[in-house]
């Protein structure tokens, strides 16, 4: 035989040569939940990960930062006193969500810092934008979320990222930050989220679950995509483009990596991909068992990504990936 692949795998050095991908921990960053107080509350469905309190947050924060990680997405868990059904505590200067914005920027003022702009963690229905009329409101949303990233900006977001899926708000956000001075900082739109079941731990963890009622829908399938749709997605790209969005998001990661190439081949903006609640507990569980080893799924997971022509990783692995990759 006169061609064998094979000798472009005879050694770790040849090996490392040829190869056509990587990931590292610049690669990553690290979705963290926050909550009142000053102790963290673990999350049954996701091992390893806990709500936190702002101190605990910067304790691991920085040892994600240390470690090389970036950047960090922050998650608010609020009590159900302050949620209401126009969200008026997003606002809120001195709110749980701009309170960690700034102690984080105090902190660990390298840390780029990202904020999540969606109406579900402070809504009475658990919907990512306003329920009128028996359903989530497009046009009426956008006026609270461009106000709702500007507060962020205020308290210091580098970048704002909107996971609603209503249309128009890249626009809407570009706008409102614009005209308020922010013109620094950026825009990730998750202009690709999947009407997805791999976010269940998630909803969890923020307690964000539309919740049940007779008038407002059970479901984000009116807002979300239909997982079925990829011809779609490239409509999403383009006009998230068009709007001003700085990143493009795509959500979930794993099952959608041909989502991922897809706006690749089709964007040379930066793609982060989420590497989802359900996706981690999967491979957290099967651990568990002894069915799969964490380390090398973790690794090889993130590895796809990037292959599949992801810039940014938000992935709850980011400090166990960043110490894996820190290895000789």
């Amino acid at each position: 035989m006169l061609i064998r692949p094979r000798r472009n795998r005879t050694s770790i050095g040849v090996r490392s040569l040829v190869r056509e991908t990587s990931v590292s921990a610049q690669h990553l960053v690290l979705p963290l939940f926050v909550q009142e107080g000053d102790g963290d509350t673990p999350i049954a469905s996701m091992p390893g990960c806990s709500r936190l309190g702002i101190n605990q947050l910067i304790k691991v924060a920085r040892t994600a930062y240390d470690l090389g990680v970036p950047a960090v997405a922050l998650f608010p868990r609020l009590e159900e006193a302050l949620k209401t059904r126009r969200g008026e505590e997003s606002l809120n200067a001195n709110g749980l969500l701009q309170r960690a914005v700034i102690t984080l920027k105090k902190a660990i003022p390298g840390l780029v810092v990202i904020t999540d702009v969606a109406l579900d963690p402070y809504s009475s229905d658990g919907h990512d934008g306003l329920v009128l009329r028996g359903g989530v409101a497009n046009d009426e949303t956008l006026p609270l979320l461009a106000a709702m990233a500007v507060a962020q900006a205020k308290a210091g977001a580098d970048v704002v990222a909107p996971s609603d899926m209503m249309d128009g708000r890249v626009a809407a956000i570009r706008h409102a930050l614009d005209s308020a001075g922010y013109t620094h900082v950026g825009i990730c739109s998750y202009c690709v989220k999947y009407a997805s079941a791999f976010y269940g731990p998630f909803r969890d963890a923020l307690d964000s679950a539309p919740r049940p009622g007779e008038d407002r829908p059970s479901d984000k399938k009116t807002y979300q995509m239909d997982p079925a749709n990829v011809r779609e997605a490239m409509r999403e790209v383009a006009l998230d483009e068009s709007e001003g969005a700085d990143w493009l998001m795509v959500k979930p990661g794993l099952p959608y990596l041909d989502v991922i190439r897809a706006v690749r081949e089709q964007s040379d903006l930066p793609i982060a991909a989420y590497h989802v609640s359900g996706e981690f507990a999967m491979l957290k569980a099967a651990a568990a068992n002894g069915w799969l080893n964490y380390d090398e799924c973790l690794l090889e997971s993130l590895l796809a990504f990037r292959r599949a022509g992801a810039d940014i990783i938000f992935t709850y692995g980011a400090i166990d990936a960043a110490r894996l990759l820190a290895r000789p």
